[in-house]
């Protein structure tokens, strides 16, 4: 089954449903990005007239995330996958329409490969990057992933 935006969106409604109410989407995914966006609103919002920065964790964690799901479903095989920890640096409020962009696909299919030869699995980190309507960098995360042939 290929992994598509609205498939990946339909998972998040059902499995996480805090990221759906809250407006995280999957807009892109294909063999170079990710890309999620969401736009701050009432819902998502911190007392200092922002988005809360757990809500851009969501997005964040998102356009990395899709990418192993993406790579995991295309090898065929039964693979586990979990972050392991994170690490993010806030530059500035964000306001409007974020869009977070991960471009760590070949990084993630390097790391699909080893994993299939190794029995202990393999850890990586992945970066999304967070900017507002105007271009500007909002936010930085990443994400160490561990990924493990079941």
């Amino acid at each position: 089954m290929k992994l598509t935006p609205s498939k990946i969106n339909m998972f998040l409604f059902s499995k996480l449903p805090s990221a759906w109410l809250c407006g995280v989407r999957l807009k892109t995914i294909n063999e170079k990005i990710c890309i999620t966006t969401v736009t701050h609103k009432w819902i998502n919002q911190n007392p200092f007239n922002s988005m809360y920065f757990a809500v851009q964790s969501m997005a964040s964690e998102l356009s990395t995330g899709a990418i192993v799901m993406k790579e995991i479903n295309d090898s065929g095989q039964k693979i586990s996958m979990l972050v392991a920890e994170n690490s993010s640096a806030f530059h500035k409020k964000a306001k409007g329409k974020i869009t977070f962009t991960c471009e760590d696909v070949n990084l993630v299919k390097e790391n699909i490969q080893q994993c299939l030869k190794s029995p202990e699995g393999q850890k990586f980190w992945m970066t999304s990057i967070a900017k507002n309507e105007s271009g500007e960098v909002v936010s930085e995360f990443k994400f160490l992933w561990t990924v493990r042939k079941k």
